[in-house]
């Protein structure tokens, strides 16, 4: 039985809790919320703390799940692998590149594991979306984004993810770890462009922001990310892969508002264009938000059980935010960021 720790009670760490409570294999040992309370009745008989370093030193979990705010991500999951658990940790991996290394040098020093919470992996669809690019053969051409029109309880949601991070870096990091399993491919540079579309966020940040990237195999992504009231519900799901040999589409997602939690993994289906004709594949029974969730913390918990190597899950969890963050620092400052040749 892995004995789990839970940071952060808001849509994801909620939904990551429930997962555990499910689970036959797990034992929620406590639960950390900055408020002291668990709404959820489900979860209602549960220890409750207000302070992450407290509840693991009490807990002593085999497992810390982390999804609070992105600031607290790294220094959260880099003390609970020094503690001896696990961690699964929600996206972003970190703020900053430099603390997402310093996590994953973390995991390689103590041999704990590491999963960053990337839903789209354990997404049947996208899984599927992926091989049918990949068979196709690069380079490729992405075209994905992700706007939300968000008013009421989202928007104020929103403008509290963007105290911390951007949305092309918080939606962002899904989409480009999409590219870089399709490529296998490394950057070599990035060119972003963002605006402040509202008052009502900090002068510094903005609520809208596209990037394209070019990678060493000569594939070119764009990505874009939109929150707020005032965004368009035209054409806000773009999911487009293109390649010599034809094109990977999804035709039929997100049928339902942008703000719609558990269409922005649904694909519905899949139309492959190739010059010899359209074949369209009818993606049904697609999992919902819980049930992502459950995917993901199953995974969790067969990686520690059947000690599953992590390492390249881990390189491309830093990969995709090293990239997201160039993409943020060319907004900021109006200039393209260059990679160096090689990463590790």
């Amino acid at each position: 039985m892995t004995r789990v720790l839970i940071a952060g009670l808001g849509n994801m760490g909620l939904s990551h809790a429930l997962a555990h409570h499910h689970h036959p294999d797990a034992q929620i040992v406590g639960l950390v919320n900055r408020s002291g309370r668990v709404d959820h009745p489900d979860l209602a008989g549960y220890p409750v703390f207000t302070d992450f370093h407290a509840a693991l030193a009490e807990t002593r979990p085999d497992l810390a799940v982390i999804a609070t705010y992105s600031d607290s991500h790294a220094d959260f999951a880099c003390a609970a692998m020094e503690a001896g658990a696990h961690v699964f940790v929600e996206k972003p991996l970190a703020t900053t590149v430099e603390d997402a290394e310093r996590v994953a040098a973390m995991a390689r020093e103590t041999g704990r594991k590491l999963v960053v919470g990337y839903i789209l992996r354990h997404h049947p669809s996208w899984m599927r979306l992926i091989d049918e690019a990949r068979t196709l053969g690069g380079p490729y051409v992405f075209r994905l984004n992700l706007n939300q029109q968000s008013s009421g309880a989202e928007w104020e949601t929103h403008k509290a993810l963007m105290q911390t991070t951007s949305p092309i870096v918080d939606c962002g990091v899904h989409y480009v770890d999409v590219m870089c399993q399709i490529t296998d491919a490394e950057p070599v540079r990035v060119h972003g462009m963002g605006l402040r579309l509202s008052d009502e966020i900090a002068p510094e940040m903005y609520n809208y922001g596209q990037f394209q990237v070019v990678f060493t195999d000569g594939s070119v992504g764009w990505y874009e990310a939109g929150w707020g009231p005032m965004m368009s519900e035209t054409a806000f799901f773009v999911k487009d892969i293109v390649s010599p040999n034809g094109s990977v589409s999804i035709t039929d997602g997100n049928k339902g508002a942008s703000s719609d939690v558990d269409g922005h993994t649904r694909v519905g289906g899949i139309l492959v264009h190739t010059p010899a004709g359209d074949r369209r594949i009818d993606m049904q029974d697609e999992p919902g938000h819980q049930q992502l969730c459950d995917a993901e913390q199953a995974y969790m918990l067969r990686a520690i059980a059947e000690d599953i190597d992590l390492t390249r899950h881990v390189q491309d969890a830093v990969q995709s935010l090293r990239i997201c963050l160039a993409a943020d620092h060319s907004i900021r400052t109006g200039a393209p960021v260059t990679f160096p040749r090689s990463q590790s």
